[in-house]
């Protein structure tokens, strides 16, 4: 996010209770009540945003995440389709002879 992003949701946050604590005193509520209201909203959104981002960070489902993800196996594709058959074929006999030391590993009991 750029910084004139970051000005400009704080700015609109900013109007956005203005809006809602003029709502409230159009409605009928005080001046005091109207505040008290007003700013619970807000902390009602502001507290629903951090939950949302908290589960996206738990859940690893940030934006920066899923980018390198997707980068990491672009170039993992694309070395694949570099590859000559002997370096593919070569590189199966090492991917089939890793899983069955794996498999025997598991199956040994010592």
């Amino acid at each position: 996010m750029r910084r004139i992003d970051a000005i400009a949701l704080t700015f609109g946050l900013f109007l956005g209770g203005g809006a809602i604590y003029l709502l409230f005193r159009a409605i009928g509520f005080d001046n005091l009540s109207a505040g008290i209201w007003s700013q619970a909203i807000l902390i009602g959104g502001l507290i629903g945003w951090l939950a949302t981002y908290v589960f996206r960070a738990l859940t690893k489902g940030m934006t920066l995440n899923e980018q390198m993800q997707n980068y990491k196996e672009a170039v993992l594709r694309k070395r694949l389709e570099e590859m000559t058959p002997e370096e593919l074929a070569q590189l199966q006999a090492e991917i089939e002879a890793d899983e069955a030391a794996a498999t025997e590993s598991q199956s040994d009991p010592s």
